[in-house]
C-alpha cells in the first residue's frame, strides 16, 4: 500500500489525476472503474482540463461505474450515470457506449446484478479502479456488514448513507433505500486500485480502515489486503494516522 499525503484537496485532486492520466497514456484502451461523490470532482476537472488541452484521449477507454441508486434513470439529476455525464463523460470524447452505470431502473434486483456482472467480466477486468468512501467505511454501497464475497450486489442503504446523502435531495424520504452496486470481490479483482479522500470528518475511519484490523463492519479495511493500492488523503483526512 502506497499512502500519498497531499495538502489539500486541490493537491490530492492533482495527485490523483496524474495517476489516472498515466494510465491512460500508458494504456489507452484501459478499463477504468468509476466513482461518484463530492471526492473525485476536482480529479474529474483536472482530466478535462487535460483532455482540452490535447493531453488525453478518451477514444478507447471504457469505464464502469461502481453504483447507483435503485429506481433513478440516467435523466434524474441524483442519479450516479447523470453525475458522470455532467462531470466527465459529456466533455470528453469517450463513447457514451463504452460507459457503463448499473441500470437504476431495472426493477429485478437478480436480473440487474447478473447483466452488470455479465458486463465487467466482457471488459476483462478493471485496470484501474478509483474509490472513495462513505463517512461510515463503505466503498460503493457495500454497507457495513456486507459480505466481502459479492461481486455485484443490491444493497439497503443504512441510516447513516441515507442522512449522509439527503442533502442532494429536497427532503430526506426522495433518498433511495436501495442501490446496486459493484461488491468487493469485484473491487479487489481490479489490477490497481486509486484511493481518494479528503476532510477531517473522514479522519477518523482512514485511520481505521488502514491501519485498524479487517473487519465487514468498515468495509474500506479489505483494502488493505490488496497488492496494488494507493490511497491519497489531504492533511486533515490524514490527521489521525498512526504514521
Amino acid at each position: 500500500m502506497e499512502i500519498i499525503r497531499a495538502k489539500d484537496y486541490d493537491d490530492m485532486s492533482r495527485k490523483a489525476a496524474n495517476i489516472v492520466s498515466a494510465q491512460i497514456l500508458i494504456k489507452p484502451d484501459s478499463v477504468i472503474g468509476l466513482a461518484t461523490g463530492s471526492s473525485p470532482i476536482g480529479l474529474y476537472n483536472i482530466l478535462v482540463e487535460r483532455y482540452e488541452k490535447g493531453d488525453l484521449d478518451f477514444s478507447r477507454i471504457k469505464t464502469v461505474n461502481l453504483d447507483e441508486y435503485k429506481g433513478l434513470g440516467g435523466d434524474h439529476p441524483q442519479s450516479y450515470r447523470y453525475f458522470m455525464n455532467k462531470y466527465l463523460f459529456s466533455k470528453v470524447n469517450i463513447p457514451i457506449e463504452n460507459t457503463y452505470v448499473p441500470n437504476g431502473l431495472e426493477e429485478d434486483p437478480e436480473k440487474a446484478v447478473t447483466d452488470y456482472i455479465q458486463i465487467i467480466r466482457s471488459l476483462g477486468g478493471i485496470d484501474l479502479q478509483l474509490l472513495g468512501m462513505g463517512n461510515n467505511g463503505h466503498v460503493g454501497f457495500n454497507e457495513p456488514g456486507t459480505p466481502f464475497e459479492l461481486e455485484v450486489a443490491c444493497t439497503t442503504l443504512t441510516d447513516d448513507t441515507i442522512e449522509a446523502n439527503k442533502r442532494f435531495f429536497e427532503k430526506k424520504e426522495d433518498v433511495p433505500r436501495l442501490a446496486y452496486t459493484m461488491g468487493i470481490k469485484a473491487i479487489m479483482h481490479a489490477k490497481k486500485i486509486l484511493f481518494v479522500v479528503s476532510g477531517e470528518r473522514k479522519a477518523e475511519m482512514v485511520a481505521k480502515a488502514f491501519f485498524g484490523p479487517v473487519t465487514h463492519e468498515v468495509p474500506a479495511s479489505i483494502l488493505q489486503l490488496h497488492n496494488n493500492i494507493t490511497v491519497i488523503g489531504d492533511e486533515a483526512a490524514f490527521s489521525k494516522l498512526p504514521i
